[in-house]
């Protein structure tokens, strides 16, 4: 199908479009309708063409306009002011959800493949470079590999230039500096945060290209050579960002036995939503991992102050400005994720602000110098974090009906059901197919449920005086001796899922009792299947609560690379490494020897040569030798650094297997039965000595 028979199509659709939305039709004709639609779109599902993913989009368009305009034209009569206040509140969340799903099929329904331009073979073309490494209480354990990281990164050493940016003012930073060899700036006051931070080291630097990395985020040897090359190629470039990847897991990951097989939450924004924003020159800055033009940010007066999210509002000055911006979807650096849920919170909450600070201060929808496309991806992201509110609806809505008899929905379970099946199952299979390797099925609503009781009132808070509260910044590298169960995060989640377990007890006992309350029972069947839907969505967002230790101070990456053990007696024998962190390493046992001999130094073989590291030996066994790096000095570490965290390939890993959202749905409740199951086991195994000690002071 050529262009034109496609742009064809796609007009011809839209009357088509507009006559099945607003064709009014019984439950019956309803249901025949929906049905053929949804096979209609299994159908085209077949193929994998991303031109039927476009005209599959268009179908999903039409049928959840339809369902919204049906909503509105024919669902809100109400009987009392209760009612139509819940009601008009459940209407108004259900548009905000249908301006979400819009404006997302714009932002990945094109997502931009960008690749990296290569650099001149003649050096002295290549642009200096500033690299910039803010940090503020952060503890020197996590920031020393940053910088030495920045270090190894291959780039003429005299046109690179590494800087800590210490808004803590400790002396251990700027002697550490001092022995890296790199420099070091401090300020007077800590005015404007990260980005008075940011802007206070562009006075005292010169650098044509500045590269910023919060102060936890490695580098890998090629993260410069892959990105500069587009600052030559298009002059009028002034951002290109690189996604965050973590290399520890987030608390979704660590706490959710099925979080670790699946993309973590990060991944669909660092894929086909960044991809998108690219192809319409819409990239976000996200305040590290990127590289920006210094004439850019000169012109808008460097990083933005006004909000706490700097990052998204500098590129948007810049792109007001008629600057370009890119996303190179190559994972090249890497960093810590948030360890506890607490922390993960704070940090979307300071997500959520900045975002709505924007929407207040700069809104990207008004002034000049942005095309359509931009405003509606600025758009798309400032209204994502406003899901708090319609999220919670959703999630309570049922109770009204369950408890209290409140019919916030004028017409009949039939035709509700027919009108939204398949506004449901399209958007939900359509997203499953474009984005699935980067988001599994109804994990989306497990995130969102986790943030959406504390971020009602910073948003609203936000939304009337946007100048109010003060940047807050994200611990890292922090240890959790003990597990425990946060109950002050999921405090409201547990106190909705107790009512939604009340008001599904009652609404079966209404069902099985319906003549006697006089009540439609498919009406209770529609609530109770809502009501059971959030309430698994609440347990597993509260079994993320449920904190596991965190005892390990480095974090072992899994890595397969030739070594070689050397022994005291002078034997040495070949091996692969299991995995590596910065503290040792796991290797393939040889042979027994390692029983009997003393194992002094280990030699780590890459492609660009090999490193020798003084060891010890923890444990071993018939298959695994675990072995601790002894203290090393600067040198080695950056040496250890530039083996474990800063090869080219680092992160550069498997993709996720495509979502099936039948399996994500088993993968949920597998998730909140083991919250019950585990903690029902750890009570067995707490109670079982107080048992012991009964029955020996019996015997």
């Amino acid at each position: 199908m050529n262009k034109f028979l496609f742009s064809l199509l796609v007009l011809l659709l839209l009357p088509v479009a507009a006559v099945i939305i607003i064709t009014p039709m019984d439950s019956q004709k309803q249901y025949i309708f929906g049905l053929i639609s949804i096979g209609l779109l299994f159908l085209l599902g077949i193929s994998k063409s991303r031109r039927i993913s476009v005209v599959m989009v268009i179908m999903s368009i039409i049928m959840s306009t339809r369902y919204i305009y049906w909503r509105a034209t024919e669902t809100l009569h109400f009987n009392s002011t209760i009612e139509a206040i819940l009601g008009i509140g459940l209407f108004l969340a259900e548009l905000y959800v249908w301006l979400i799903l819009l404006l997302g099929y714009l932002q990945t329904t094109w997502p931009l493949k960008r690749t990296i331009e290569p650099l001149p073979d003649d050096t002295s073309l290549w642009p200096t470079v500033d690299v910039y490494i803010p940090s503020y209480n952060e503890s020197l354990d996590v920031v020393r590999d940053t910088v030495l990281a920045a270090q190894c990164i291959d780039y003429p050493k005299d046109k690179i230039k590494i800087y800590v940016l210490d808004d803590g003012k400790r002396d251990e930073f700027a002697v550490f500096s001092a022995d890296a060899g790199v420099g070091y700036i401090t300020r007077n006051d800590n005015s404007h945060a990260k980005a008075g931070n940011l802007n206070h080291a562009m006075k005292l630097t010169k650098g044509e290209l500045i590269c910023v990395f919060d102060c936890d985020h490695v580098a890998t040897r090629a993260f410069l050579q892959a990105t500069v090359g587009s600052f030559l190629k298009d002059p009028r470039l002034a951002l290109i960002q690189t996604p965050h990847y973590f290399y520890s897991p987030d608390p979704f990951e660590r706490n959710l036995s099925a979080g670790r097989t699946m993309p973590n939450e990060g991944a669909l924004f660092y894929g086909p939503v960044q991809q998108g924003n690219d192809n319409w020159n819409a990239t976000f800055f996200c305040g590290s991992c990127a590289v920006i033009r210094r004439v850019a940010l000169e012109e808008v007066g460097g990083f933005a102050v006004e909000t706490v999210t700097e990052d998204a509002h500098s590129a948007l000055k810049m792109q007001r400005r008629g600057w370009n911006t890119a996303f190179l979807d190559i994972p090249l650096a890497a960093g810590l994720a948030t360890e506890r849920l607490g922390l993960h919170v704070i940090q979307r909450t300071r997500w959520a602000r900045g975002m709505t600070q924007i929407f207040r201060v700069d809104n990207p929808l008004f002034g000049r110098g942005l095309k359509w496309q931009q405003r509606l991806c600025y758009l798309n992201a400032m209204l994502h974090f406003q899901f708090g509110l319609p999220r919670v609806v959703f999630l309570t809505a049922p109770l009204a009906f369950l408890l209290f008899n409140l019919n916030i929905i004028s017409s009949s379970a039939s035709l509700i059901f027919a009108y939204a099946l398949p506004h449901l199952v399209m958007s939900l299979y359509i997203n499953s197919r474009m984005n699935g390797r980067f988001r599994y099925t109804f994990w989306g609503e497990i995130y969102e449920t986790v943030m959406a009781f504390h971020l009602i009132l910073p948003t609203i808070v936000t939304l009337l005086a946007p100048k109010r509260g003060k940047f807050n910044v994200t611990d890292k590298g922090g240890l959790l001796d003990v597990g425990f169960f946060d109950f002050n995060i999921v405090k409201p989640h547990l106190i909705v899922a107790i009512l939604m377990f009340i008001g599904i007890g009652y609404g079966v006992v209404r069902a099985i009792f319906h003549n006697y309350f006089a009540i439609d029972p498919s009406v209770i069947a529609l609530n109770v299947a809502w009501g059971s839907f959030s309430v698994l969505i609440l347990l597993a967002a509260i079994a993320v609560a449920k904190e596991t230790r965190q005892v390990r101070k480095t974090i072992r990456i899994d890595v397969a690379i030739p070594a070689i053990i050397h022994y005291a007696n002078g034997i040495s024998l070949r091996t692969t490494t299991i995995d590596m962190s910065m503290g040792g390493v796991q290797l393939v046992t040889p042979d027994v020897r390692y029983l009997e001999e003393e194992i002094e130094e280990v030699e780590i073989q890459l492609s660009s040569g090999a490193e020798s590291f003084p060891v010890s030996q923890v444990s071993g066994n018939k298959e695994r030798i675990r072995l601790q790096f002894e203290n090393l000095p600067l040198s080695k570490r950056r040496e250890l650094v530039r083996v474990v965290l800063c090869r080219a390939d680092a992160w550069i890993g498997e993709e996720y297997p495509q979502d099936n959202p039948f399996k994500s749905l088993l993968s949920i409740i597998r998730c909140v039965f083991e919250l019950f199951y585990n903690t029902w086991k750890e009570r067995r195994a707490k109670d079982k000595p107080a048992d012991a000690t009964s029955k020996s002071e019996a015997a």
